[in-house]
Order: structure tokens, then sequence, then C-alpha cells
């Protein structure tokens, strides 16, 4: 079929609006139009690509792999038509939680001195893979290992694991932990985060007890009040500080491999450059 930029722009508005209604109003076009533009999508390509109830609307396993490249086409082309008045856009990189820790001001600072003519954006995202996915952003900064095959990973190094504790916590006057220290506590999940789970136990001592927080500011604030610790990478100690929190080294738990994450397809043309940059940048 002959598809066409407005019909991505659907598909991408649908699927990031979860309705019909607010991905009208985000394209400021009406809901039946809207809903032909999906329709011929999905006639010419002769499959459904959103499916629809009474109460929800979801994109189906073909939709969702069509959104992402809808997002990544409808990026690059502004991304191209930009380009022709302000010229190229800055290089895009991604992390969760807390980026390089301390490699990261001379990380950013090496990168202006020596590549002045390629502005970089750090950026703090909830889940940066669904950032690359969609072409949000370029690279990405992971403590987790990604289970997509799409994307290219390359270790930079590792990193001790933390405890974090209210500084009136009995145990904070220690020198370090063991994961045992604190197995009766409740331990402070984030999802944005990903470097800790129960599993990070022995089957015989994992946590019974853990609460979800949403950001990092929330899992700081619960575990300065005395409701929970948390277990994090050494990063966070350098890059979130907070009054109330000590870190302490936990003696017997596997380091975290930090990862600089890219899809295979062409990003920015500096993406290689900016490779290269951070491998020497963390090896000195």
């Amino acid at each position: 079929m002959n598809v066409e930029l407005r019909h991505f722009r659907a598909l991408a508005a649908i699927g990031d609006e979860g309705t019909i209604t607010g991905a009208a109003a985000a394209l400021r076009i009406s809901q039946p139009a809207l809903s032909r533009t999906l329709s011929q999508l999905e006639r010419g390509l002769g499959t459904q690509l959103v499916e629809r109830t009474t109460r929800n609307l979801h994109l189906t396993e073909a939709g969702r792999r069509l959104w992402e490249h809808a997002h990544r086409i409808l990026a690059h082309v502004d991304d191209a038509l930009a380009e022709v008045s302000a010229g190229p856009r800055p290089l895009r990189i991604g992390f969760a939680w807390a980026a390089l820790g301390h490699h990261t001001v001379p990380l950013l600072r090496e990168w202006r001195r020596d590549h002045p003519d390629i502005p970089l954006q750090a950026q703090r995202l909830d889940d940066p893979e669904a950032a690359l996915r969609c072409g949000d952003i370029d690279l990405a900064f992971l403590r987790t290992p990604t289970d997509d095959d799409e994307f290219y990973s390359l270790p930079l190094y590792q990193e001790r694991r933390l405890v974090a504790l209210s500084e009136d916590d009995p145990l904070a006057t220690r020198p370090s932990l063991e994961l045992a220290d604190i197995a009766d506590r409740t331990i402070a999940m984030c999802a944005s985060a990903g470097t800790t789970s129960t599993e990070l136990w022995s089957a015989d001592r994992r946590p019974s007890t853990t609460i979800e927080v949403a950001n990092v500011d929330e899992w700081l604030t619960v575990i300065a009040t005395g409701d929970a610790v948390g277990v994090t990478a050494e990063a966070t100690g350098h890059s979130h500080p907070h009054p109330g929190v000590r870190y302490l080294p936990i003696a017997d738990a596997p380091p975290i491999t930090v990862c600089l994450v890219w899809p295979p397809y062409p990003v920015h043309s500096a993406a290689a450059t900016f490779r290269e940059h951070a491998r020497r940048t963390v090896e000195t």
C-alpha cells in the first residue's frame, strides 16, 4: 500500500495516548478522521494493529512493532527537516538512574572540549530501552542486561553495590554490610533503577517485604524516614547524596556491569565517536 506519514502519525499517537479521543486531540483532528486513517492502514497491511473493546484499546503485537518503527521514522523525518534550518540536532544520551557516577562530569566536559560542534543532551528517563526503540534517544547507559536482541551493547566497567540506610539506622555505623544483615528489612524497589531484586539474596534468606517506588526521589524519601532500606549501584551514592541517607558497601554482593547500549540502525552521525569517547573516559 502507499503508506503516508499521516498513517505513521496516527498509529504513533494512538499508541502513545492509549485512546482514540486522546490521539485525535494530540493530532488536532477529529476522531472519525483518525479512525478512518487507522482503518485504511490496517486494510492496506492486511493485519490488525489496534485491538478495541468497549472499555480498552491497546496495540496488537504487530501494532506494537509498527508503532516503534513509526516513532523512529517520524523522528528521522523531523530531524531532517529541522537540520535544513537549524543544523544537526544534539546527540541524545539516556540513562535511568545515575548516569556514570563520578565519570559523568569528566565525560561531558571532555566531550564539549573535544567536540564543540556536536552538542550533547543527557536525559534521565524511566525507560531508556523504550526511548531507544522509539528513536527518542541515540544511546543509553544501562545497568541491567537488555533482553532485546535488536540492541548492541558495550560493557564499560563494573561498580560495587551499596546499601542505602537512614542515617539513624543502627547498622549505619558499620563500615560495610552483608546481604544477610538487611534480609529482614523492608527493601525499597524502583522500576526505573532495575538493578535490585529479591533474587540477589540466597533462596533461604530472601526479604519477605518489599515496597515499590516510582523514582529516585521517592526511593530516597522512604529510606531517609526509616521505612525501608535500598540496594543500589555505587554511582547512586555519588549522584544522589542525601542528608538523611548513609551509603555503605555490601561485601558479598556481585558487582554491576555498566553498559552503553545502542540500536543497530543509524541514529546520529556522532554515535560511534561517542562510544569510543565513553570507553576512553572510563579507562582513564
